[in-house]
C-alpha cells in the first residue's frame, strides 16, 4: 500500500478516537500581527543606521593636539600608632594643566612652533596653568596658593619660566601680567621626546614636601625645583 494511504487511514483513525488525554488540539497558521508586518522595515532602518554609523567613523581624524594634567595630592602624614586624620576636604593639591602637541616629524625650535629666545605658551591651544593648594616655592620664587599662568622663553641652553596672573590669556604674551621669572635647567635628550610632556615629580625625602617641575619635548628636557611653603 502507497505510503500515503497509511497517513490518511492514521488521520481518519486519530479524528474518530481523540487521546485519552484530552481533544486533540489543531494550530493554524496566525494572522501576522503589526508587530510582524513592521519587523523588515525595521530591519531595514537598522541597517541604514548602521551603514550611516561606519561611513561616518570612518571619517574621524585625530585632534592635533590634547589636554594632560600633572597632580600631587598633599596630606598630612600619620605617626605610628596614632589614630587617622581626617582628610582635608577638598583635598590640597597642586595640578599642572596644560595643551600637548606632537611633533608628528616637525623640527620643535622654528619660528611657527617653538622660536628660541621668545616667550612660548608652553603648550597649544588654552593656557599652561599651574593651580597651587598651599603656598609655594617655585625655583626660589613664592607663589601664594592660587592659580597661575605658564610661558616660557627657550634658548639653546637654559630656558626661562615665567609666571602669570591668570588674564584669559591665548598664545599672545603680554608682560603686564608677570609675576615672576625661574630658571629652568636644561638637560639633553639622547631620545627625542615625541609628545610635550610636564610633570610635578615629588620627592621622598624628609621634611616640607618638594619636587621637581620638569618639561619635555624634542631633544630637551628642563627643570626646577618646588616646596611648600
Amino acid at each position: 500500500m502507497p505510503g500515503g494511504l497509511y497517513v490518511r487511514r492514521a488521520w481518519v483513525e486519530l479524528l474518530r478516537k481523540p487521546p485519552a488525554s484530552g481533544p486533540v488540539v489543531f494550530f493554524e497558521n496566525p494572522e501576522p500581527t503589526a508587530a510582524m508586518r513592521c519587523a523588515p522595515a525595521v530591519i531595514v532602518a537598522l541597517s541604514l543606521l548602521t551603514s550611516s554609523a561606519l561611513a561616518a567613523q570612518q571619517e574621524l581624524r585625530p585632534a592635533p593636539s590634547g589636554r594632560a594634567t600633572s597632580t600631587v595630592s598633599l596630606s598630612v602624614p600619620r605617626a605610628e600608632g596614632a589614630a587617622e586624620a581626617p582628610p582635608t576636604t577638598p583635598p590640597l593639591t597642586i595640578v599642572l594643566d596644560y595643551g600637548q602637541p606632537h611633533l608628528r616629524g616637525r623640527k620643535i625650535h622654528t619660528d611657527s612652533l617653538v622660536p628660541y629666545g621668545k616667550p612660548w605658551r608652553t603648550g597649544a591651544n588654552d593656557a599652561t596653568t599651574l593651580t597651587t593648594g598651599v603656598d609655594l616655592v617655585l625655583g626660589g620664587t613664592t607663589l601664594p596658593a592660587g592659580k597661575y599662568v605658564l610661558y616660557t622663553i627657550p634658548t639653546a641652553g637654559d630656558w626661562k619660566l615665567i609666571i602669570q596672573k591668570p588674564a584669559g590669556q591665548t598664545a599672545e604674551y603680554k608682560p603686564e601680567f608677570d609675576v615672576a621669572r625661574v630658571d629652568l635647567k636644561r638637560r639633553p635628550l639622547t631620545e627625542p621626546v615625541e609628545s610635550l610632556t610636564m610633570w610635578l615629580i615629588p620627592s621622598t625625602a624628609a621634611g616640607k614636601a618638594q619636587g621637581e617641575l620638569r618639561l619635555a619635548w624634542g631633544t630637551s628636557l628642563v627643570s626646577t625645583t618646588w616646596t611648600v611653603k
